[in-house]
């Protein structure tokens, strides 16, 4: 279960963790939420007993322009989406090859591009993959959409295959999300940008501020999703609302959803996600950035984060959960990605969801912003750094041994 905040709850409810004390070790200790209590046994069994690893860092992929994901497709080869320009990229032995599809339709503008990507399991037989990008509409307008394509044998041409959700909200191309997941379940779940419009998080017949699950086949709404018999058809696509805007998601091994949220001046966010929760972001009227971003004045309750940054920000991006005995204390962790502090921060949770400790190995803060973290199907972790004019890079980590 999540704790909740409730109206009239005080700003000591939060967690906050110090960008000072990252600097100064990689191991902080964070204090949980004021009145949390860890059950007993509650610690993963692999922080207590297992060593921390020394971690070995290389490039494996260089020359890239603002990489926001990779994949693993196999055979040794790595899918990737460029932001900008927007660019999907193979990336195999050492070479890179860009794949040939139309990237005129996508609309590149600010923080929105060719952002999120996600590999059907059935890729090695029916080679479909799915992006979240802008894209610039046949009227001469622009959204922010979920794509499917097909991958063609050799690797070197994508076929559009159909839109499976679009209409995400734009305005400038700031806070355009959007990054995407493909549960164990076979849901494909979206996390979405506000796009920097004040009404967007709590509106339910929006899709910006929020987290989507849908059917990866047909693009319909989960059918087990928590407002699937709404009248209204994007609301039927939600699965939680009140975000800011949502840059990682993940899934723990017990089958938990967890997405990763930019604040605004103060707390970046990670939050545990309940199906029909409100995640508290309501900057309104305008675009008011200095409400919290998880506000205990709004009606109802409101989900709280299991992380927050405090101030400053972090920026922290994509995640995923490191899995494998290999990596010691680090297996069952939440590694974050973070683009302004330029570290990636592996976030231990006990097994209801309470945050017990930060590290934020040295190794890996040497290498400039930090977009995104994914595990390879070896253990292996790739990260995607953030620069332009061919400077980004995808590097690859391992436990030393």
């Amino acid at each position: 279960m999540g704790f909740l905040i409730r109206p009239g709850y005080r700003d000591r409810m939060r967690p906050v963790l110090s960008v000072a004390l990252l600097v100064l070790a990689p191991l902080v200790a964070v204090a949980p939420p004021a009145g949390a209590v860890h059950p007993a046994g509650a610690a993963p069994v692999a922080d207590r007993a297992a060593s921390t690893p020394n971690l070995r860092v290389n490039t494996l992929v260089s020359g890239l322009s603002h990489p926001w994901d990779v994949k693993s497709i196999g055979s040794g080869r790595l899918l990737i989406t460029q932001r900008e320009p927007a660019k999907l990229t193979v990336a195999a032995g050492g070479t890179t090859r860009d794949v040939r599809f139309p990237s005129s339709r996508i609309w590149v503008s600010g923080e929105t591009g060719l952002m999120g990507l996600e590999v059907d399991p059935g890729f090695a037989r029916n080679g479909r993959f799915y992006t979240c990008s802008g894209w610039n509409t046949d009227g001469g307008g622009h959204d922010v959409r979920v794509n499917a394509w097909t991958l063609n044998d050799a690797a070197t041409r994508a076929r559009l295959v159909k839109p499976l959700v679009t209409g995400l909200p734009t305005s400038t191309g700031r806070h355009g999300g959007c990054r995407l997941l493909l549960a164990d379940n076979g849901a494909l779940v979206v996390g979405t940008g506000d796009a920097a419009i004040g009404t967007n998080p709590r509106d339910l017949t929006s899709l910006g501020g929020k987290t989507l699950r849908l059917d990866r086949r047909t693009g319909k709404p989960w059918p087990s999703n928590p407002f699937i018999k709404a009248a209204h058809r994007n609301k039927r696509y939600l699965l939680t609302y009140g975000h800011r805007n949502v840059q990682g998601l993940a899934q723990r091994a017990d089958g938990s959803l967890w997405s990763v949220e930019h604040g605004s001046d103060r707390d970046d966010e990670v939050n545990k996600l309940r199906a029909g929760g409100d995640y508290g972001w309501n900057p309104v009227p305008g675009y008011n950035e200095s409400v919290p971003m998880t506000d205990p004045s709004l009606p109802g309750t409101q989900v709280a984060a299991r992380w927050r940054s405090g101030t400053p920000t972090l920026a922290t991006s994509g995640a995923t959960f490191v899995t494998g005995t290999q990596w010691g204390a680090y297996n069952g962790t939440l590694a974050v990605a973070a683009l302004k502090a330029e570290r990636v921060l592996f976030m231990t949770f006990d097994r209801t969801g309470r945050l017990l400790r930060v590290r934020t190995p040295a190794a890996l803060r040497s290498y400039g912003r930090l977009r995104t973290v994914t595990q390879l199907p070896d253990g292996r972790l790739l990260v995607a750094t953030d620069a332009e004019a061919g400077a980004g890079r995808i590097v690859v980590v391992r436990p030393r041994g």
